[in-house]
């Protein structure tokens, strides 16, 4: 089957808004088309190297962000704490593996969410559903909520304006090891989750002087004064990726420049839909969220059309089961891929299967439930003989209190609404996410042992 950027349209296609200024749609389309890249094919294929040797159980996967960025909370404090926890998380888990942690935000192009209905009612009022700042507004009038073609244009604008902020973080002197005791988020600082990162911290402090002690000049090494944190979104508003995909001028293959890393919903995975379509004709590494209604057949089948030449660190397949259903649902899965000799990343989303609503109606999930989902997912793959290559995480820098429980944040359902902020689903906190990352470390020594 021929392929191209656009062949996406004569499929059937599911959670797109419809927009009333068609003609303004395709204006914006054209134009976004004539923008720069967000990312270049090159860092794309660096990536993609990377998460060969996740694959292959030589390296570990952190993915993590927010469930939906908003144009109304971008700002460069926001950016440089997501920043900071994920330095703070890649140290835990690299210190205790032993193997490089690739790290990939949700950060610079999160901003489609997709929803449940198309509609939304309140009050015997209904409206269209918000589904991202890309699309339309979460207040709940009608002038809000219709879908407005010029936030393709905003997207585009705060995306890149976040990535020159990264890379300048990332390149710029923030992430050198000698700075690790300046990561930890200020609300993080003065408690005893804050003082174990310390310690840690120090650790490594001792091994840079031993370092230099031997004649390695830190200031000179690359790999002690940068890293690399790259990009990734779900890739479910397709009139704005068509526009963002490029040819690359060395390969003559079609890349996504609008993040290094795009991934499939498990509302959108359809074998014959335009998400599909789409993905199987870009190079980017890609990911297929895998929920509780895949059957055998169906992932076996998914893994043929986006990854037809069996390529190492091309297709990450994020697990998002629930606590309740993972043991019983993934391991079939997990041995027919084995089985059919499949070369995949598995990576544990433990956010989406483990939502719920309080009797106040506030969207929540708690700790002891993530925490549940991440140690049998771990379990799972060591029974089977098999590799988890990743942790997929919704999740912020910020003070939020949006999901309950873990010990750094004693976070109740009543206490909820104090830093409710998440323009869609809740979110870890830096306590949390960091608590989680030390966690994760003791279930990889207990797994090697």
């Amino acid at each position: 089957m021929s392929w191209n950027p656009g062949s996406w349209r004569d499929f059937p296609i599911k959670q797109q808004p419809q927009y009333k200024d068609y003609a303004r749609l395709k204006e914006i389309e054209e134009e976004l088309k004539s923008y720069p890249p967000l990312i270049f094919a090159g860092e794309a294929r660096d990536l993609k190297e990377k998460l060969a040797k996740v694959s292959k159980g030589e390296a570990f996967l952190l993915q993590g962000g927010d469930c939906a960025e908003s144009f109304a909370n971008f700002n460069a404090a926001n950016i440089r704490n997501l920043f900071k926890v994920l330095l703070q998380m890649n140290m835990v888990l690299m210190y205790s593996s032993g193997k490089p942690i690739v790290k990939i935000g949700r950060i610079a192009g999160q901003y489609a969410k997709p929803r449940s209905s198309d509609f939304e009612e309140i009050e015997g009022v209904k409206l269209p559903s918000y589904r991202g700042d890309i699309v339309n507004d979460i207040d709940f009038t009608p002038e809000a909520r219709e879908a407005k073609p010029q936030k393709l244009l905003e997207a585009y604008y705060k995306s890149a304006a976040t990535l020159n902020l990264l890379r300048a973080f990332a390149r710029g002197g923030f992430a050198s090891l000698d700075k690790v005791h300046k990561w930890t988020v200020d609300f993080v600082r003065d408690k005893a989750l804050g003082e174990r990162f310390e310690e840690l911290a120090d650790k490594i402090t001792e091994s840079l002087k031993f370092m230099e002690a031997c004649g390695i000049d830190i200031k000179n090494t690359p790999q002690l004064n940068q890293t690399a944190l790259y990009t990734s979104h779900e890739a479910l508003l397709l009139n704005y990726e068509e526009a963002l995909t490029r040819k690359d001028s060395f390969t003559g293959e079609w890349y996504d420049c609008s993040a290094h890393f795009l991934w499939i919903g498990d509302r959108t995975r359809d074998l014959d839909g335009a998400h599909v379509e789409f993905f199987r004709g870009i190079k980017n590494p890609i990911g297929v969220k895998v929920g509780p209604s895949m059957r055998k057949d169906e992932l076996l089948a998914l893994i043929d059309r986006l990854n037809p030449e069996n390529e190492e660190g091309r297709l990450t397949l994020i697990v998002r089961m629930g606590a309740e259903k993972i043991e019983e649902i993934f391991p079939p899965l997990l041995r027919a891929v084995k089985d059919a000799g499949k070369r995949v990343i598995w990576s544990c989303d433990p956010m989406h299967g483990n939502t719920y609503k309080t009797d106040s109606g506030l969207k929540t999930r708690d700790f002891e439930k993530i925490l549940k989902e991440v140690k049998s997912f771990f379990q799972i793959h060591k029974s089977e003989g098999t590799y988890a290559g990743g942790i997929h995480l919704e999740m912020t820098g910020s003070n939020v209190t949006e999901c309950t429980g873990s010990i750094s944040s004693s976070i109740t359902r009543e206490g909820l609404k104090s830093r409710y902020h998440t323009q869609c689903d809740p979110r870890l906190n830096a306590d949390q996410a960091l608590e989680l990352s030390f966690m994760i470390a003791e279930t990889l020594k207990e797994i090697k042992e």
